[in-house]
């Protein structure tokens, strides 16, 4: 993706703010090994995300983030920063993808691109925006792809 725009601080988006390729980007997050072992031991305790010793010997070769650990850090630098919704971020449906996997140091960085954009027929105080959303880190390396459908109102 290229040529992103920074919301604008404080504004909320509504369907008729937004437009077919329209760009967002987030601000960033830095991941360090303590937070990876952290979220691994409560959600995703495999050895390739508590042990970095024994990671080495691990398909990954080192300690890596579990995918579901990068996702939720991209949920929540898209609530933050990258995709200002009215009425928050409300997922109908979703695609995820982990190309790459995110390693101590990594400092992620979200960047949305609107692909689509439906009102909704029964509902006409919304509609659904398909947004796809790339989780990079500082040499642009892609983490995560994530294309979602999301419910966006309409402004009141």
């Amino acid at each position: 993706m290229s040529n992103p725009e920074l919301p604008e601080a404080g504004r909320k988006y509504y369907l008729e703010d937004l437009t077919v390729g329209q760009k967002f980007v987030s601000g960033t997050y830095l991941v360090d090994e303590v937070q990876i072992k952290q979220f691994a031991t409560q959600f995703d305790p495999q050895p390739f995300h508590l042990d970095a010793e024994a990671a080495k010997d691990s398909f990954f070769h080192g300690l890596v983030a579990s995918g579901w650990h990068t996702a939720s850090i991209t949920m929540r630098l898209l609530v933050e920063s990258g995709l200002p919704l009215a009425g928050g971020l409300i997922g109908a449906g979703a695609e995820l993808s982990w190309p790459t996997p995110t390693r101590p140091g990594s400092i992620l960085q979200v960047e949305s691109e609107i692909l689509e954009i439906r009102t909704s027929r029964s509902r006409p105080d919304r509609g659904i925006a398909t947004v796809r959303s790339e989780t990079h880190d500082q040499f642009g390396e892609v983490k995560q792809i994530f294309t979602g459908k999301i419910i966006v109102f309409r402004t009141p």
